[in-house]
């Protein structure tokens, strides 16, 4: 029940917070008698009043909820595929909902909008007997490594609707990843040498977004426990004399990749305010009547 008082003299008998609405003008009472005309005057009538009780609580606004997409080991242009595809679904509104996808790659070099080929310090036969392919991408950024052990967010969407600046946005990424980390043992932090998180001097996850018609890709990658050798032959994110780390090799341990996602998805749901909504590829093309 919610009263609110409208006249600045309580009365007695109401909880705090009734709302009492008086008329604009007071009672008329009958006319006074020549008799009492010359008297002082009478006191001021009373005021009528009407006690209003609003019966509907106010209810909270319910946050929105995102789409969540789990995925295993994924090729990396499998993976960019699917984003592409789901950025155009939203961009047509054929879905409406945001979507993010959780998941790993194969061992891959990716360069981003201001290249960085310049920063890979092996020799191109030396990568063709690693097999580890290098993709030039459209997100934001240098130079980067992505493998198995490391997991990848890749967050789609209407940055306008979700009423985020660009800069906002990586910083919840960037608060997503942080407070990930401690979940495990890690005390990580922000950089102004470079966007995204890092353990002193040593780089532990990497941001790199693209943003198409208001629609954000690509996203972060926060390394858990996959190798760091091939970092070793990049100036990673064009930065040189750094070095990465894992939350396995800050720990000297290996840790559990499922605890990591879930730690990720319950801090996604804090730092953005959302609720998320986990379902398969399958079940996505089948609700939105997607092409397979």
């Amino acid at each position: 029940m919610n009263l609110n008082l409208t006249t600045c003299n309580s009365q007695p008998g109401f909880a705090s917070g009734s709302r009492l609405r008086f008329p604009a003008t007071p009672r008329q009472d009958a006319p006074a008698s020549p008799a009492t005309r010359n008297q002082a005057s009478p006191p001021a009538p009373d005021y009528a009043f009407q006690l209003r009780l609003d019966k509907t609580p106010r209810q909270a606004p319910q946050p929105e909820t995102w789409l969540c997409i789990e995925l295993p080991v994924i090729e990396y242009q499998k993976a960019r595929d699917l984003q592409s595809y789901l950025v155009s679904a939203k961009k047509d509104k054929i879905i409406d909902s945001d979507i993010i996808l959780i998941l790993e790659h194969p061992p891959v070099f990716t360069l981003g909008r201001r290249g960085g080929l310049e920063n890979l310090s092996v020799s191109e036969s030396f990568l063709e007997k690693s097999e580890i392919p290098v993709i030039h991408v459209e997100r934001g950024g240098d130079i980067t490594f992505h493998g198995p052990g490391q997991i990848v967010v890749y967050p789609i969407i209407n940055l306008e609707k979700a009423r985020l600046a660009v800069t906002d946005y990586v910083s919840n990424l960037e608060e997503v990843m942080i407070q990930t980390a401690k979940d495990s043992g890690v005390q990580a932090q922000r950089n102004g040498l470079n966007r995204g998180i890092w353990v002193g001097k040593k780089k532990l996850g990497s941001i790199g977004i693209a943003v198409r018609r208001g629609i954000s890709f690509h996203g972060m990658a926060l390394n858990v426990n996959l190798s760091l050798e091939p970092f070793n032959w990049i100036n990673p994110c064009g930065l040189q004399n750094i070095k990465m780390t894992s939350i396995q090799q800050e720990l000297s341990h290996p840790v559990d990749m499922q605890h990591v996602r879930r730690s990720l998805k319950k801090h996604f749901k804090s730092v953005f305010g959302i609720e998320l909504a986990v379902t398969d590829i399958k079940e996505l093309y089948r609700d939105f009547k997607l092409g397979a």
